[in-house]
């Protein structure tokens, strides 16, 4: 392995040596743990520990890196106490995660590492989102994100390339290709000969660095980074290594040739480049020796502390507590100026009311900068905010939601518009797997509000007019507000923008424009977790929500005869069971109305918790009306069959006779 080319001070040589020999000498021990069931599993990098080093010490210390698996060389290297990660893989409260989650699944703002998720694409788009946040902010920084070559065939590695590029964004993706995903082979996941050849495709500056030559892998970065925080664009680095264990322990390598185990063998990273410094007579096999014994004495020491934690006693009321960051909800109440405006004007305005409250909040979106997006919400806000903080995006839902949480996690508050609720689907992941669990796993909140246009009524068919809340209400983590009046959209969506947990915003697009409202000039917010309640009556509870509001005074007016109390949810988590139960208590009868169709949705939760907790109050069967069980048709008058206000007087009239 050719190492003279490199100029490097020999004080650095012999401080790479000492941070790969670090993470195999703890890795051989946990191989040996692992068989005596004292960790329950192991990704090995055993073999790959040049890139993590050279990658860590090429860059400073208060820049961020995003590991993944076969990356241990990157915690150690940036210092992070030893009986932490111990107690991390043995699952106790030392542990980043509070035994919540396994391995690498975790990060430390301390130490500057965003951990990964199971499902590996996301965490470049949160790079792409770091680092925004840094060139926002003029700061001359780099982000450094790893991922495998097997990660490079997903949907979110390509769009996250593609914001870098289009953002010029100061990110080092780097390729681990260490020749097998798992067990399939790179010549059955991609054409391409190399996979810095993927960087083309974007106007991407690419490399090919030997991962197994650490001067090479950290004299290249170093140039690289330096040149990036001065001249900020994304790079793509292919490193070239070889995985010499299984993907995990128990998958072993029986399907990798025998032959290609021996050649890369022989490129061992540490091996190599300790044969080369004692060439150079930087070092001895005396000193080996006693570098050897410091850092064995180090990892027995710090791994009885970690045997020494008491095994962590679960606690179900802390557990149901750490969900969700602590939020101060602090009332803003208006002045007594208002203006007549339609539901898509007081969301306008919420919004750019929060955008002048927080200088660092960001707006990301498709077409809301000079378009002002597709319905017009922030018409006119580049010329207020500019285009740095009024974002067109890619159409690449995924990263962009992954790239909010990363301006969050470097201190910046995102708002994302979603163009239509449908369009989730495609974001979806980062939205259930990484905004909603990051806080509970790690302690790392998501400051992110997703504004989703949603409803039908409009003739749009079954891609732009899905309301598609219980998708997010079913997942712990996410905030689900859904208001149906001016008033509580503008109030509501600044208490989003103030909260530091990911919020879903549900804006119904047949209420935009035709439904008018007194709503106050100035900020204010609203509480989470509050019904309204709109009327007031004993023959029976109406609880509803969205458009559903609507649709039910207008029943209720057609028949005056009714006295009903009607309850808007206005936030569907938090939801305000309290109001229902008591309002349930009074009238003794309940009728859930939602836009959803019915199976596994909110108005199947609220009956059922009723029918546990107040089954004794009740006069009658509760009952539930929502659209039917098929997707939203086109055809008016078959959207109209569809919609749950067609059969909602009929079902309330029966009941009322019950």
């Amino acid at each position: 392995m050719d190492y003279k080319r490199f100029q490097v001070a020999e004080d650095i040589k012999v401080k790479l040596f000492k941070s790969m020999l670090k993470p195999r000498m703890i890795e051989e021990k946990m191989l040996i743990l692992l068989r005596q069931g004292k960790v329950s599993k192991w990704f090995s990098g055993i073999g790959q520990e040049a890139i993590s080093v050279g990658v860590t010490c090429a860059l400073k210390d208060d820049e961020y890196i995003l590991p993944m698996h076969r990356n241990l060389g990157v915690f150690t290297t940036r210092e992070i106490p030893l009986y932490r990660l111990f107690t991390q893989w043995q699952g106790k409260a030392s542990g980043f995660t509070q035994g919540r989650d396994r391995s690498f699944h975790f990060g430390t703002q301390e130490f500057k590492i965003i951990g990964m998720i199971s499902h590996l694409g996301p965490q470049l788009g949160v790079a792409d989102g770091i680092a925004l946040a840094h060139k926002l902010r003029n700061e001359q920084k780099v982000t450094a994100v790893f991922t495998g070559e097997g990660a490079t065939s997903e949907g979110d590695f390509h769009e996250a390339l593609n914001v870098a590029a289009v953002w010029d964004l100061p990110v080092l993706f780097c390729v681990e290709n260490n020749g097998y995903g798992l067990s399939t082979p790179t010549n059955e996941q991609f054409k391409c000969e190399n996979l810095a050849d993927k960087g083309k495709g974007y106007g991407m500056e690419s490399h090919i660095i030997d991962g197994n030559n650490i001067l090479e892998v950290y004299t290249k970065v170093s140039e690289l980074a330096e040149d990036m925080r001065n001249n900020p664009r994304p790079v793509l680095l292919e490193f070239k290594t070889f995985r010499m264990r299984g993907h995990e322990e128990a998958s072993g390598t029986k399907y990798v040739p025998q032959e290609l185990l021996d050649t890369w063998a022989e490129k061992d990273p540490l091996e190599n480049f300790t044969a080369f410094l004692e060439k150079e007579n930087l070092l001895s096999s005396e000193i080996i020796a006693a570098i050897r014994v410091e850092i064995q004495a180090e990892i027995d020491e710090h791994l009885q502390k970690a045997y020494s934690e008491e095994l962590i006693i679960p606690n179900e009321s802390k557990e149901l507590s750490e969900v969700y960051k602590k939020f101060e909800y602090k009332e803003v109440s208006p002045n007594k100026d208002t203006k007549n405006i339609r539901l898509v004007d007081a969301i306008s305005d919420g919004l750019r009311q929060s955008m002048e409250k927080f200088d660092n909040l960001i707006i990301m979106g498709q077409d809301v900068a000079e378009y002002g997006g597709v319905f017009k919400i922030t018409d006119g806000f580049i010329d207020d905010f500019g285009k740095e903080r009024v974002r067109n995006t890619p159409i690449c839902e995924s990263a962009i939601v992954s790239a909010a949480m990363g301006l969050s996690i470097n201190g910046m508050k995102a708002v994302m518009e979603m163009q239509f609720a449908d369009f989730a689907s495609t974001g979806f992941n980062p939205i259930v797997n990484y905004l909603a669990k990051s806080y509970y796993r790690w302690a790392e909140n998501a400051d992110v509000v997703i504004r989703m246009p949603c409803g039908g009524g409009v003739a749009a068919g079954p891609f732009h007019s899905q309301t598609n809340e219980a998708w997010f209400t079913k997942t712990p983590g996410l905030k689900v507000v859904y208001p149906a009046f001016p008033y509580d959209a503008k109030g509501l969506l600044a208490t989003a923008i103030e909260d530091p947990n990911p919020v879903l915003f549900f804006e119904h697009k047949g209420l935009y424009r035709s439904m008018y409202q007194e709503v106050p000039v100035d900020y204010y917010t609203l509480p989470f977790g509050k019904a309204s309640h709109i009327r007031e009556g004993t023959s029976m509870t109406i609880v509803t929500y969205g458009a559903g509001v609507h649709w039910a005074l207008e029943t209720l007016d057609k028949n005056p005869d009714i006295d009903a109390d009607l309850l808007d949810l206005r936030t569907l988590q938090p939801l305000d069971i309290k109001a229902i139960y008591d309002s349930v208590k009074k009238t003794g009868k309940l009728i859930i109305l939602q836009e959803d169709s019915l199976f596994g949705s909110i108005a199947s939760d609220i009956s059922a918790m009723v029918m546990e907790n107040c089954f004794e109050h009740l006069d009658g069967p509760i009952r539930r009306v929502g659209s039917l069980e098929t997707p939203i048709p086109f055809n008016a008058k078959l959207e109209q069959q569809y919609l749950a206000k067609s059969r909602f007087e009929s079902v309330l009239l029966e009941l009322i006779k019950y």
